[in-house]
């Protein structure tokens, strides 16, 4: 199948409209695409041409770019280019319209903080956020990690793991080697001196 794949830089001229389907969600929004060029008369940037296109997403793409896209926001848009030639009011019209892949922002021109959508939790995909939390519960909380059952020691020590009631950590010993010393004679091995045993 032929497509011709695009992408364009540009910003939202629009609101985002959002609806539900039979296949799913679906929005759509106008997208403004103004190129920059250099006047070499005045020896300044100048604004070209602005050029419009009507941006479709669909299911999740859709959802997310409710909860994430405002009017004026710079935005760059991949996706499949579409045109199409519609007859209004005796005038025959082209509409180009773009089918898109993937969105985001353009961060040459500001910042985003990225929130990754779990399914099942719908208050992900709204622009402010997720519900609050009630009253008296901490947002930043960190869960805590389950209790681990406790261990035999290794080489004598406390027990590993489980509640410490002293609140310090865990200390794990670790077993002494010893190493025996030969003569270089062949006698019969010496016992090593207290200066030889290493931990």
């Amino acid at each position: 199948m032929n497509e011709t794949l695009v992408t364009l830089v540009g910003n939202a001229a629009t609101a985002v409209e959002f609806r539900e389907t039979a296949s799913g969600g679906m929005a759509r929004f106008r997208f403004a695409v103004t190129p920059r060029r250099w006047d070499r008369a005045k020896e300044v940037w100048a604004d070209g041409h602005t050029s419009f296109y009507t941006v479709w997403a669909w299911r999740a793409l859709a959802q997310n770019l409710t909860g994430s896209v405002a009017v004026g926001e710079p935005l760059v848009v991949h996706g499949r280019l579409k045109v199409r030639e519609e007859e209004l009011e005796g005038q025959r019209r082209t509409f180009v319209d773009i089918e898109a892949v993937a969105v985001g922002h353009d961060l040459t021109r500001g910042t985003a903080a990225f929130r990754r959508v779990v399914r099942g939790e719908p208050g992900l995909t709204s622009r402010y956020g997720p519900a609050p939390v009630a009253a008296g519960a901490d947002p930043w909380a960190v869960r805590e990690a389950p209790e681990r059952p406790v261990e035999e020691p290794v080489g004598g020590g406390e027990p590993v793991g489980g509640a410490e009631p002293s609140g310090e950590a865990p200390v794990r010993e670790r077993p002494v080697r010893r190493r025996t010393v030969r003569q270089k004679d062949g006698a019969a091995p010496r016992k090593p001196d207290s200066d030889l045993v290493t931990a």
